[in-house]
């Protein structure tokens, strides 16, 4: 493993002092605001008018909608709903029932899960279909996007009794994958205290072998999800049930293992969610995936999220942070990367974002093999960031 350069640990303490000071610095202001001034009721600061002046700058903001969700501990056992619920998690999405061929998904099953999260004070908001991150040499629904018939067309018919099910079992939103090559890594390189991050670096991957699906051209990739899209999303407007698409993780160049990825550029995103016009079409937008894909992460990764945002495609967020950019990247604590994750918080608050906002990968220690540690750290931090959105403006 690689270690860190010394002066990269040095810039990012001196990162780490001035945002704490300037977040210090906020909560020390807004304490003293909410001190010096009566408590108003809602009507009364609706029919207020605006502040003029110095107190101009601490007009009030929009309220965020948004609230942390988890997708990482989803046994359904005590033991992961108790961890969810004393660290603030009040919302979640399940995982993935068990798949039956033919049927879907067991009714039964689906209302008992969701009857022992309630009975832990955690509303189980989401389902993921069968159409996961493996790729599609592990895919249970493999032909949907191998492109053949019949047996796309009996793969898709279960995908409808599932959203059909979920509807039933009051489940309003369904997490899946559209990918051929699953997710990417070239290994793990050393990160702060004796972690380690999940890293890709292109030049590194190996350029082989070929899945079962052997070549496949974005126009040819394109079709095939037109095909799934023009079959599911009607249904899902029928049940009410919102179908959030995940992006590639990472976006490749293309060809690669002779696969174009069709989720693996923001135009391949924006052709995406313009196949279909339905409001429960969107996406699973992974802030981290979605970082991959640009080549100034840091200056770029905003506006994709506004972008999203403003047209209400986005039904779930996976918050997670990189170092680096396309092609070469760390995945990194939600404080150590290049996104300020703060900022896409306040985007999707003023986009009035209202569903879950959940991690989805954490960096490893040896100390830590269930990854508790980290993902309690990234519940902690998303819920101060969703806190301090509600609070007062600033420039940023």
């Amino acid at each position: 493993m690689s270690r860190e350069p010394a002066d990269r640990a040095q810039k990012e303490s001196c990162l780490g002092r001035r945002s704490f000071c300037k977040l210090t610095l906020r909560g020390a202001v807004g304490s003293a605001v909410l001190l010096s001034k009566p408590a108003r009721s809602a009507e009364s600061q609706a029919k207020a008018p605006a502040e003029t002046g110095a107190g101009a700058n601490i007009a009030q903001v929009k309220k965020a909608l948004m609230h942390v969700g988890d997708q990482s501990f989803t046994s359904g056992s005590k033991e992961d709903l108790e961890f969810l619920k004393r660290h603030g998690v009040d919302h979640a999405d399940g995982g993935q029932p068990r798949y039956i061929p033919g049927q879907g998904w067991d009714l039964d099953e689906i209302l008992r899960k969701k009857e022992k999260y309630e009975s832990f004070g955690v509303s189980l908001d989401m389902l993921h279909l069968p159409l996961d991150s493996s790729g599609i040499d592990s895919s249970p629904m493999p032909n949907i996007l191998l492109g053949k018939s019949p047996q796309r067309d009996k793969e898709i018919a279960d995908v409808c009794m599932m959203i059909e099910k979920a509807a039933k079992a009051g489940i309003y939103g369904l997490n899946y994958n559209l990918t051929i090559l699953p997710v990417l890594r070239t290994g793990r390189t050393q990160g702060r205290g004796g972690s380690s991050y999940s890293t890709w670096i292109y030049t590194d991957a190996p350029k082989g072998p070929l899945t079962r699906a052997g070549t496949v051209t974005l126009e040819v990739f394109r079709e095939r999800i037109a095909y799934f899209l023009e079959r599911v999303v009607p249904v899902a407007a029928e049940h009410k049930v919102r179908l959030a698409c995940h992006v590639a993780d990472p976006g490749t160049v293309p060809g690669y293992r002779g696969i174009d990825r069709a989720l693996g550029t923001v135009d391949g995103l924006k052709h995406f969610i313009e196949i279909s016009p339905s409001p429960y079409h969107g996406l699973n937008l992974c802030i981290g995936s979605s970082a991959e894909m640009l080549e100034d992460p840091a200056g770029e990764i905003y506006d994709v999220v506004r972008y999203f945002g403003e047209r209400k495609k986005i039904f779930n967020v996976h918050l997670r942070n990189i170092r680096g950019r396309r092609d070469n990247f760390q995945e990194v604590y939600p404080d150590n990367g290049d996104v300020d994750m703060y900022r896409v918080v306040k985007v999707l608050r003023d986009v009035e974002y209202p569903y879950m906002v959940m991690p989805d990968h954490a960096p490893q220690h040896p100390d830590d093999p269930g990854g508790r540690q980290a993902f309690a750290f990234a519940f902690g931090y998303i819920k101060a960031m969703i806190q301090a959105s509600n609070s007062l403006t600033d420039s940023g």
